[in-house]
């Protein structure tokens, strides 16, 4: 289906209530009050095919569609292998598989873990103990907010400091001994 000023076709009432059980139940005007409205024949479209927005470099593009929508956004761009793990998902699996999206889901994580070793790498790296809500936990009655209340989140609080510190930690040792070793390397 392309992306038009008309309308599609629309079934007739009949054809719905026979095919769709419980349809028509809200054909009483007096129960729409959207009725007037719906009912305006004028689109207020003034194309026939809308201006396209350019493409800046190949967009991902799921394999049901036969080109992308007339706009789309343009904020990320795929990079490295996060990049790579997104195009792989939208070449290969529908957007209707559970491993299209555990892969984009894969590629998010990814795009984190590349950001946070980009980050290491420059003058001004993050700060994981503001950034992240820790330093909020002691300054700001954190404990007692988690502890002396009914939240029903309180089941999975205990691993919160892990989830959200572990990749830091890991990042860091991983960035530790790779400072080692070139430094060995230099030595010798």
């Amino acid at each position: 289906m392309t992306y038009t000023a008309d309308h599609p076709p629309v079934p007739s009432s009949d054809e719905l209530r026979a095919r769709i059980p419980g349809w028509g139940v809200d054909l009483d005007p007096a129960d729409r009050p959207a009725v007037p409205k719906q009912n305006a024949e004028d689109t207020g479209a003034h194309w026939d095919f809308p201006e396209r927005q350019p493409e800046k470099w190949p967009r991902e593009r799921s394999i049901e569609h036969k080109f992308l929508t007339p706009v789309f956004g343009t904020s990320t761009p795929p990079r490295g292998l996060s990049g790579a793990i997104r195009k792989f998902s939208y070449r290969k699996y529908s957007e209707a598989r559970a491993a299209h999206w555990l892969l984009l889901i894969l590629a998010d994580r990814v795009d984190a873990v590349e950001h946070h070793l980009q980050s290491l790498a420059t003058l001004r790296p993050d700060n994981p103990i503001t950034e992240s809500g820790i330093k909020s936990e002691f300054t700001h009655n954190g404990v007692a907010a988690r502890t002396n209340t009914k939240r029903v989140d309180r089941s999975h609080t205990w691993i919160d400091p892990i989830l959200i510190g572990a990749p830091w930690v890991i990042t860091t040792v991983v960035a530790a001994r790779g400072i080692k070793k070139v430094a060995r390397a230099v030595r010798r």
